[in-house]
């Protein structure tokens, strides 16, 4: 029986949420279905350029944070 995987199935997979009988019915189907070991090989390329993104606030994000913290500091010390 061929079974089918959802996008949701694929994603679990790379992120090592899947159980192991699921592991094993994925890393089988990939052997044997091109398209599926593609699509497996673009989401850990994708998840692998996620993990290089830099993140942290825009310089915009900090100044509002600094001035909303000085006008709470300002409004509670009266």
């Amino acid at each position: 029986m061929i079974k089918t995987f959802t996008q949701n199935d694929l994603i679990r997979f790379v992120y090592q949420e899947t159980h192991a009988e699921e592991n094993i019915e994925i890393e089988t189907a990939a052997i044997f279905d091109e398209e599926l070991a593609d699509e497996l090989n673009a989401l850990k390329r994708t998840i692998s350029a996620l993990d290089l993104v830099e993140r942290t606030p825009s310089f915009k994000s900090i100044d509002k944070i600094l001035s909303y913290s000085k006008s709470y500091d300002l409004h509670s010390s009266k």
